[in-house]
């Protein structure tokens, strides 16, 4: 029997196009199969904002409208409180949010909701990084050590993007040993790969080509950084200037791994550019922080677009029926 991942890419306030595609998803498959989308998930997986959506999924009981609706304004405005400090940047010499919103608001949603309560013979990951160590860290249901986390302290390690949010310090039982944690995604914002090779371990007598990964992104930048102008650009500047961040984080490579290993028509990769075409013609901001309603509401409308061009292929490869190629991104027709 096939076993199906679920990937969540990190990107801050984007992640309501991911929550809301899922949303429509989960809504057809109630009208039409009368399921959920947790009965078609074997595997989880997310890295930032996915972790949120992975570790709700995952260990509670949140539907994904209750899920996509955590995306809004009022919870936006909490986790995005800018840092006030005296004689700091915010984002130069300063974390630019203070964080603790952030932290209040997932361990109001998670409650006591720890990794060990996913489902028996399902697993999910999170993607975080020790700054310490300088070693990536996955927690994961499938590792003895993660199990009594909560999943209100993984996600707001996974969520703790350099220059945005402060690093967490979380101590992992039962050793209680100290790791100082960033943001998963200066290492796998998108997390496929990771699933893959800990999907593969979880299950060892399945046959590669009976693994299938549902990949959700949160739309990609299109923003041209000044090539002549970089070559004289320091710390400062490709933090400013050129979206350091984010350009550390784009994943595309990881479609292309995937798609190449993988069985044909085991792989959909859920995302667009963030770009004026065909059905999008007004794109959200690819900015990580722009919280605004008319944004968040870009937002929404960029997974109704998912859906339009996904939906088909998402339920069939979620129902065990897909028969197509594997996708990639949406090419955009400009409009």
């Amino acid at each position: 029997m096939s076993k199906l991942i679920l990937s969540l890419d990190g990107g801050g306030i984007r992640g309501a196009a991911s929550a809301h595609f899922l949303e429509l998803i989960e809504q057809e498959l109630q009208t039409t199969m009368q399921k959920s989308l947790r009965d078609y998930v074997d595997f989880y997986a997310g890295t930032s904002t996915g972790s949120i959506i992975a570790l709700a999924l995952a260990t509670t009981n949140m539907t994904m409208s209750e899920i996509s609706a955590l995306y809004n304004v009022e919870n936006a405005k909490e986790i995005f409180t800018e840092n006030k400090g005296w004689f700091e940047i915010d984002g130069i010499n300063a974390p630019k949010y203070e964080g603790f919103g952030k932290s209040e608001l997932l361990a109001q949603h998670f409650k006591q909701a720890k990794i060990g309560d996913i489902t028996k013979g399902k697993h999910i990951l999170v993607v975080s990084y020790d700054v310490e160590k300088r070693t990536p860290v996955i927690i994961k249901s499938t590792k003895q050590e993660y199990l009594q986390l909560l999943s209100a302290q993984a996600a707001d390690a996974s969520c703790a993007a350099p220059s945005f949010f402060p690093t967490k310090n979380i101590s992992f039982p039962p050793q209680q040993d100290e790791h100082w944690l960033i943001d998963g995604g200066v290492i796998a914002n998108n997390p496929s790969m990771c699933a893959l090779a800990e999907a593969r371990i979880a299950w060892p007598l399945l046959p590669f080509d009976e693994f299938k990964v549902l990949s959700i992104g949160t739309g990609f930048m299109t923003r041209k950084i000044n090539g002549p102008a970089s070559q004289k650009w320091g710390g400062l500047q490709w933090l400013t200037q050129g979206n350091l961040i984010e350009l550390l984080s784009d994943e595309s490579i990881v479609s292309y791994q995937c798609i190449s290993l993988m069985k044909q028509g085991n792989y959909i990769r859920v995302n667009a550019k963030l770009m004026q075409q065909q059905g999008l013609e007004s794109p959200p901001d690819d900015a990580m922080d722009d919280i605004s309603k008319t944004n968040i509401n870009k937002l929404r409308l960029l997974g109704e677009f998912w859906f339009i061009h996904y939906g088909k292929a998402t339920i069939a490869l979620l129902t065990d029926s897909y028969s197509g190629p594997s996708l990639d991104k949406i090419i955009p027709s400009i409009s």
